[in-house]
């Protein structure tokens, strides 16, 4: 009777059970556990008996019960716990295009000729040997090239500075020109990345108030996109950033700032205008003209403001949205606030280094930047 009790018990419990043949009923079986239970769970054990096997067989299913309960119970609470949202922050310029790389050198050549430069004309080559040797600095470019081909005639020697920035003014506009024609195209990918976003229920912001280009010609740009995806997309100017929590904090609007934050405010206008005092008397003791730049720290508070605000508006942690720039200044602004950032290398920082962004790809989709990597935290 006893070893009939052991193969009732067997296939229900999951145990072995070894029973000595020989042993009276009065003996104790050994229990040999093949399950392992929670040990919150272990004072539930149910005590077995040696009365009879009914008596066991309601144990073995009250066990039994209790083993499943426990794991749906495991289940469940993992279930509660999803997969933490992520954000996309988009930069326009090299980013969903690659402006330098299809209308730089273009808008060179239409702005030497709107300035009647007709002996000017850069082509691939002089373009690229100018890039590596200026950097990318433009002014260099133009010093560069007018050194080795000669300044013109009409242009006095005391005003080649004047001369280079109307250059460059001209080549500007002529660019934005280009850029908002239908012939510029998107980055090959960019596209597809965001309908990809847009089924993964991933939000997409892209940022237009800090571009270089402008908000007319950054809108211009995504515009692109069509109709559709625009919808799926939030557009983030300076309007936006003005009336986010952060840009009313900072830019005073709206929120009164506290009085720490103003002293330091005024303490950095303060150190900024007896720097530049400095400056001026160093200046005028060597007989040098010395003008410090304070624009670039104000400007990297803006690119701040604009990633936290971009992080504001699709209601992501700043540290689970991943900005997507196209060079060092959002690199940089991401770095300040502790956002990842992956950098879209173009064909104008082709060659730079980006030492504060979590990755550096070449595009998006195949080995580069995709949706199904950013989710999964594959950024290198």
């Amino acid at each position: 009777m006893e070893s009939s009790s052991c193969s009732i018990l067997q296939p229900i419990l999951g145990f072995s059970h070894c029973c000595n043949s020989r042993s009276t009923s009065t003996a104790s079986p050994r229990l040999y556990y093949n399950h392992r239970f929670p040990e919150t769970h272990l004072h539930n054990l149910p005590l077995f008996s040696h009365t009879s096997s009914n008596s066991r067989l309601f144990h073995a299913k009250r066990l039994q019960f209790m083993c499943n309960n426990a794991s749906s119970s495991s289940t469940s609470s993992v279930d509660q716990n999803p997969p933490q949202k992520l954000a996309v922050l988009l930069e326009v310029e090299g980013v969903l295009m690659d402006v330098y790389r299809f209308g730089n050198r273009k808008a060179f050549n239409l702005a030497f000729r709107k300035l009647g430069l007709d002996c000017a004309n850069w082509t691939e080559p002089i373009y690229s040997d100018l890039i590596r040797r200026s950097r990318g600095d433009e002014e260099k470019m133009l010093v560069i090239y007018f050194n080795r081909i000669g300044w013109p005639t009409s242009v006095p020697t005391n005003e080649n500075a004047a001369f280079v920035k109307s250059v460059l003014r001209e080549k500007k506009n002529a660019l934005d020109e280009l850029v908002m024609s239908k012939s510029f195209p998107l980055r090959p990918g960019v596209e597809d990345f965001i309908d990809d976003a847009c089924k993964e229920g991933v939000p997409v912001v892209i940022l237009t108030a800090y571009s270089k280009m402008g908000e007319k010609v950054t809108r211009s740009i995504i515009e692109k996109l069509g109709n559709d995806r625009m919808s799926t997309v939030k557009i983030i100017g300076n309007t936006d950033v003005e009336k986010s929590l952060y840009g009313q904090l900072v830019f005073g609007k709206g929120v009164s700032s506290s009085l720490d934050e103003q002293l330091a405010r005024e303490v950095a206008k303060a150190a900024s205008a007896e720097k530049q005092r400095i400056a001026k008397e160093v200046a005028s003791m060597l007989k040098l003209s010395v003008d410090i730049d304070t624009s670039s720290s104000e400007s990297l508070q803006h690119v701040v403001a604009t990633l936290r605000a971009g992080a504001e508006y699709a209601e992501v942690p700043l540290y689970n949205c991943v900005l997507i720039a196209g060079g060092q200044f959002g690199a940089a602004g991401a770095e300040r606030i502790s956002m990842p950032c992956i950098v879209l290398r173009s064909s104008f920082t082709a060659r730079a280094e980006f030492p504060s962004a979590n990755a550096v790809m070449d595009g998006f989709g195949g080995a580069d930047l995709t949706i199904s990597r950013l989710l999964k935290r594959r950024w290198s």
